[in-house]
């Protein structure tokens, strides 16, 4: 065991990034919980080195803009505070193990952790991070587990035709996984042009809008009512419309007349933290992410880090990072 290493596990406290207001934060010393005494599993010291801003749903946080009864459902597995603050949130850590078993000392893992330099975990909630995906693109994993398990509540088919309205993280890796499928005709759609270098990049057919609606399958990313307006006129007959962003606290106005009911469309939704029922029997949450991590070794997937900053600089890098006219795709922390 390093000096380092002993020198980091004796240290009491860690720099975190917390919300302590609507759009207001700090970074602060916080306690870092070790090993119980009375606990026989295996913990792992961990220092930080990228963790991502997941970009949707970090503003909605950071705006205080979650609704009271998804208080609960909304916690990060290692959030501290409480909603609306003061927080600390984040979910999307990779590291290098200091400390921990054999098989796990020096590697580099990715962690369900909120934004902070060093932290201590059980073992069993860390995932090591294939070879081939260099750690600044593996803080997709999160975002990557959401498309893939929108894509398994979607069923999407060999040859389907297929639009994406919204191109954040979450419907660029929705497109790009879909467009994999054989025979798949993929639309990814946004308003915003500057969005096309990007699609093209990732292989993908982009367009500002479309009227084509024979679509078998619409998914909805961008987290704006006229956008589900407009994936909801893109659906093909008994198509299907999936729903992926997340409003907060926010009502939103869908056209439900005129002709969705003699289409027979179907609107589902899909959140990340419970896997699709069809799924449960062979699947679980550690399998879901290491498929992730595996697919994220892709080097085209790093046109999807739009930015960089420093750990110390996360307070004023989220004001300007979250704004609602940010073209932030993944924001990156080094530290």
């Amino acid at each position: 065991m390093s000096s380092d290493s002993n020198h980091l596990s004796e240290r009491s406290t860690a720099r975190a990034f917390w919300v302590t207001g609507p759009g207001e934060a700090c970074i602060r010393d916080t306690p870092v919980q070790h090993r119980p005494l009375d606990s026989s599993e295996p913990w792992v010291v961990v220092q930080t080195l990228w963790s991502g801003v997941s970009r949707g749903t970090e503003a909605l946080v950071f705006n205080g803009r979650v609704p009271p009864s998804e208080f609960d459902r909304m916690r990060a597995p290692f959030q501290e505070g409480a909603f609306p603050w003061p927080v600390k949130y984040g979910y999307a850590n990779v590291g290098r193990v200091l400390e921990g078993p054999d098989e796990l000392v020096g590697r580099t893992v990715f962690c369900l952790y909120p934004h902070q330099t060093h932290y201590s975990v059980p073992a069993s909630v860390v995932t090591r991070v294939p070879n081939g995906v260099p750690p600044e693109r593996a803080i997709l994993a999160a975002n990557m587990e959401t498309a893939i398990n929108g894509l398994w509540d979607a069923m999407p088919a060999v040859g389907d035709r297929i639009a994406v309205v919204g191109l954040g993280v979450v419907g660029l890796l929705v497109s790009w996984l879909a467009s994999r499928i054989p025979g798949t005709q993929v639309t990814a759609i946004d308003n915003n042009p500057g969005r096309a270098k990007i699609a093209e990049a990732l292989g993908l057919s982009f367009a500002t809008e479309s009227s084509v609606d024979t679509h078998d399958l619409v998914v909805h990313a961008s987290g704006n009512e006229s956008g589900l307006s407009t994936a909801l006129a893109l659906a093909g007959q008994d198509a299907t419309l999936l729903e992926m962003s997340w409003y907060g606290d926010k009502s939103v106005s869908i056209p439900l007349g005129a002709s969705f009911h003699s289409r027979r469309l179907r609107l589902i939704s899909s959140q990340v933290g419970q896997l699709p029922p069809a799924r449960v029997p062979r699947w679980t949450h550690r399998k879901r992410l290491e498929l992730a991590l595996e697919l994220l070794q892709h080097e085209v997937l790093d046109h999807l880090i739009s930015g960089e900053a420093h750990f110390e600089q996360m307070p004023e890098t989220m004001s300007r990072i979250l704004s609602s006219d940010s073209d932030t795709l993944c924001h990156r922390i080094k530290y």
